[in-house]
């Protein structure tokens, strides 16, 4: 037998305050006393109550869509899996929870990204935004996306768009720490970091947590080097010739994700290098590619399909009218240890 759920009415009948004093509640409405919000979302705590976002947006005239802002470049070809991950989270939540989500592609070099960001939120009508990165670092987009009304949820927010906006990501800089300690403890000490495009805070903070692994070991700078790349397959490739073309080359390659370590691993077994044997190389994200890659890659675990989904419930949250201050969701990472990294051998350590 089915329970029936409880109402707005049921609220208003157990706080002992008006219907219409509940509504203003929920929605973050002014000129409601602190002990009359109290008794009120003491009752929505006590039956349970979940405001209906679809309904929500009807009765408020949203449109109850939802858009994916993903970060491209035009030249090169996307981070399909981190993407797709991102979206399949989004979706899900989305069908639980009653709204439509679109997913747009936005060159993050481009000059006039900013106003074709702004544009989907218009001509979308687009209740909510769900920024990644570097949109998600973007303080003056997020500004002008509140100024118009559109809530917003950021994936990995880093800079001045931390603490601006609702968030879930996991501890970057932890991550970059775990995966570089896991490599020292190995033995390795001629580290190289292939990180991504310029203004991507969270590979950055990856970077950060690398070189205080090696603070901790008591390893000098120099014993990192740093590459830029964009993410790519590519870029991983063209990176780890340059670095495996050096007469001391690096025993290690960290790379800021596993589209650019699958690239490194191809240029590796082009040169005729065993890995883990001669090299050690280790990823970012833990997307399909890095089980299905020889050797499987070693990398940090990053729920983005809970993180796209996490996205979708703090935008229905703000919605609904059930959080106030802003918040940031830290989801657990871990790091996936497979066949692409090994122990330092003397042969390699004196290459």
């Amino acid at each position: 037998m089915s329970v029936k759920k409880p109402t707005i009415d049921d609220v208003a009948r157990l706080s002992g305050v008006g219907r219409t004093t509940v509504s203003r509640v929920l929605n973050g409405g002014p000129n409601v006393r602190d002990s009359v919000r109290f008794k009120v979302m003491e009752a929505v705590q006590a039956l349970d109550y979940r405001v209906n976002p679809q309904a929500r947006s009807l009765a408020g005239g949203g449109s109850g869509v939802l858009a994916l802002v993903l970060a491209s470049d035009l030249d090169a070809e996307p981070n399909s899996f981190y993407a797709s991950a991102l979206e399949l989270g989004a979706v899900r939540e989305c069908l639980q929870s009653g709204f439509q989500l679109i997913t747009r592609h936005v060159p993050q070099d481009d000059p006039g990204a900013v106003d074709q960001i702004l544009d989907i939120a218009v001509h979308q009508r687009c209740q909510g935004l769900i920024l990644t990165p570097p949109f998600s670092d973007n303080a003056d987009l997020i500004r002008q996306l509140r100024g118009r009304g559109v809530h917003l949820a950021a994936v990995s927010p880093g800079g001045g768009g931390r603490g601006l906006v609702d968030a879930v990501g996991i501890d970057d800089e932890a991550g970059g720490r775990d995966i570089a300690r896991h490599l020292l403890d190995l033995g390795h000490r001629r580290l190289a970091y292939l990180g991504g495009i310029a203004g991507h805070l969270s590979a950055e903070s990856r970077l950060d947590g690398v070189r205080r692994a090696m603070r901790e070991m008591g390893l000098a700078e120099t014993a990192l080097m740093v590459e830029r790349g964009d993410f790519t397959f590519r870029s991983g490739g063209l990176i780890a010739a340059r670095l495996l073309a050096q007469p001391s080359r690096p025993t290690a390659l960290i790379c800021a994700n596993d589209d650019m370590a699958a690239g490194a691993l191809s240029v590796a077994h082009a040169r005729g290098l065993q890995v883990p044997g001669d090299l050690s190389i280790s990823g970012f994200d833990d997307t399909p590619v890095s089980a299905i890659v020889w050797p499987p890659l070693t990398t940090v675990h990053q729920p983005l399909k809970a993180m796209g989904g996490e996205a979708v419930r703090l935008i229905s949250g703000r919605i609904s009218g059930s959080v106030d201050d802003w918040t940031f969701r830290t989801l657990p990472h871990a790091v996936v240890v497979r066949e692409s990294v090994g122990g330092l051998t003397s042969e390699a350590g004196a290459a």
